[in-house]
C-alpha cells in the first residue's frame, strides 16, 4: 500500500439521497471501489432540503454539531448528519444549517432560478467539512472535492488550514464537471472568502464581479492534482488547469474510472513526495 490510503471524498450529490445524474451516482460508486481497493475513506455532501431525512435514516452527530461558522459578520450554527448506505459499507456525513440547506433544493429553486447565496452556501460546506474532519481527528492523504460546492477546499485547505495537523500533508484533487451555473457570484464573494492565511493576494485572479469560472480556476490554482469527469466541461477551464503545470487526468470511460482514479491518487501523492 502507498502511503496514500486515506482519501477524504468532498461531494456534492450522492445517489440515493438525491436523483441519479453523473455525479450523483459517482459520489455513490467511486467511494465504495475505493474503499473496497483497501483504502480508508470518508464521505460527505451537502443535506439539501429535497434530502428525506426519515426514509433515509440520517440522524444528528450532537458530538459534532453545535460549532458556530461566521460567514459575512453572522453566525451560522454547523449541524452534522449521519446515515449509512448499508450495501457499500458506507458511511455519509451531511453538512447542514437552517439558514443554508433546510426546505431548499439544490443549485436552484422551485422555478429554476440560481439561488443568488449559493456562493456563501459553498464557503459554508468548505469550512463545516474541514471543521468535521479535524474533530473526527482523522488525517486525509488525499482529499477528492467533486463540483463547484465544493471548489473552495483546495484554497482553504493549502492556506488557512495549511498548519492543521489533520491536512498538513494532504493532497487535494479537483473533478471537473460540466456546469449548469451561469449566474455571477455575489460581489462580495472575495470579501468573505478571507480567514486568517488568506490574504487579498491569494484571490487575485477573481474577477469582479466573479464567476463560476473563476471559482473553477481558483480551484485549480490550489489543487495539486486536476480530473476531467465529464467528457464535456469549461474548456476555458481546462486549458488554464493544462498551462499551470498540474497533473491531470483526462476523461475516462465510466468502466475505467475508478482504477484511473486510485492510481491518479498515488500518482499526485508520489509527486508530493518528490
Amino acid at each position: 500500500m502507498t502511503k496514500a490510503n486515506k482519501v477524504l471524498f468532498i461531494t456534492q450529490e450522492i445517489t440515493p439521497y438525491v436523483p441519479e445524474n453523473e455525479m450523483s451516482l459517482i459520489g455513490r460508486n467511486l467511494p465504495q471501489a475505493i474503499q473496497e481497493k483497501g483504502r480508508e475513506i470518508r464521505t460527505f455532501m451537502p443535506k439539501w432540503g429535497n434530502i428525506n431525512e426519515r426514509r433515509n435514516q440520517l440522524h444528528e452527530v450532537i458530538r459534532l454539531s453545535g460549532m458556530n461558522l461566521i460567514i459575512d459578520d453572522t453566525d451560522h450554527p454547523l449541524i452534522i448528519k449521519v446515515a449509512s448506505i448499508q450495501s457499500a459499507r458506507m458511511q455519509v456525513y451531511f453538512i447542514d444549517n437552517d439558514d443554508y440547506f433546510q426546505n431548499r433544493l439544490q443549485a436552484f429553486d422551485e422555478n429554476g432560478i440560481e439561488y443568488t447565496d449559493n456562493d456563501s452556501r459553498a464557503i459554508f460546506y468548505a469550512r463545516g467539512v474541514l471543521e468535521t474532519v479535524k474533530k473526527l481527528r482523522w488525517c486525509p492523504d488525499v482529499i477528492h472535492c467533486h463540483g463547484w460546492m465544493s471548489a473552495l477546499v483546495p484554497l482553504y485547505i493549502k492556506k488557512a488550514y495549511q498548519d492543521e495537523p489533520s491536512f498538513r500533508d494532504s493532497k487535494v484533487v479537483f473533478s471537473l464537471y460540466e456546469d449548469e451555473l451561469k449566474n455571477n457570484l455575489s460581489d462580495d464573494f472575495s470579501s468573505k472568502l478571507l480567514l486568517k492565511g488568506i490574504t487579498k493576494d491569494d484571490l487575485n485572479n477573481l474577477s469582479d464581479p466573479a464567476t463560476y469560472e473563476d471559482l473553477y480556476k481558483l480551484a485549480v490554482d490550489y489543487s495539486d492534482g486536476i480530473i476531467q469527469n465529464s467528457a464535456q466541461v469549461n474548456e476555458n477551464v481546462m486549458e488554464y488547469a493544462r498551462q499551470s503545470n498540474k497533473l491531470i487526468l483526462d476523461y475516462q470511460m465510466p468502466e475505467n474510472y475508478a482504477d484511473a482514479c486510485n492510481n491518479f491518487y498515488d500518482q499526485v501523492w508520489a509527486e508530493s513526495q518528490k
